[in-house]
């Protein structure tokens, strides 16, 4: 039987929760796994109580809570590291995504020739366009309406330059690929000096592109600026969801 003690342990509230994944790489234990669409603590033992995956949810679904828990067991842990590489080899995505999301889907329409794609002009306005790269100063930033775009939307929203670039600022991040909290404090630093108007997020369906709201939305508050926001969402065929 196993023993319990008082101590520090995750807790995940699962209507936080919308089953993004973030946190389960964060976790070098391998404590957590997303089941049924919400991240589920694995066993008790597994988890050292540390925190390390706290801040990487988006949805600040997950904090540490004192309790009785079984002990932190780092022999079964190794052991259950060792078997979930063996077993799941092959079938996990560099980001972390189940390899069950690779999909393709045929397209009814006929490719544009290549006269037809040269006519439509582009409406990117400045450079550089990667949150990154962009400095608060920007003078493309100022009195703008910002559009917070994620990576893959471009590609997947056939005419994004015609229906949202158009006399907007671009800022492009990834909520789960890049460094979340610098990007954070880069939008907040941009909303509190560029006197941007409004902001719109381009997000793509996927749960971890959620993260790019949660990103917005943390970035306004802490700007202390009320700044109109609007979410608009890309399925994965390329439609308009929202």
């Amino acid at each position: 039987m196993k023993t319990k003690a008082l101590r520090k342990i995750v807790k995940i509230d699962e209507d936080k929760c919308n089953g993004c994944g973030v946190c389960v790489p964060a976790c070098v234990e391998g404590a957590l796994r997303i089941v049924d669409g919400k991240a589920k603590l694995v066993s008790e033992t597994y988890c050292d109580g540390l925190g390390a995956c706290l801040g990487e949810c988006p949805m600040d679904a997950i904090t540490i809570e004192e309790r009785e828990a079984e002990e932190f067991d780092e022999e079964a842990t190794k052991h259950h590291l060792d078997e979930s590489e063996h077993d799941h080899e092959g079938d996990k995505l560099p980001c972390g995504c189940p390899s069950a999301t690779v999909t393709r889907f045929e397209r009814a329409c006929a490719r544009p020739s290549a006269t037809e794609t040269a006519d439509q002009p582009s409406m990117l306005g400045h450079w550089p366009v990667q949150l990154t790269l962009v400095p608060p100063t920007a003078p493309f930033l100022k009195d703008a309406d910002l559009l917070l775009v994620a990576d893959c939307v471009p590609f997947a929203y056939a005419a994004f330059h015609q229906r949202f670039l158009a006399d907007r600022a671009l800022l492009v991040a990834c909520p789960k690929l890049d460094d979340y909290q610098a990007h954070q404090r880069k939008l907040t630093e941009i909303l509190r000096q560029s006197r941007v108007r409004s902001l719109t997020v381009l997000r793509m369906e996927v749960p971890c592109c959620f993260g790019l709201t949660r990103m917005a939305q943390q970035a306004i508050a802490l700007s202390g600026r009320e700044i109109p926001l609007e979410e608009i969402v890309i399925g994965v065929k390329g439609d308009l969801k929202s």
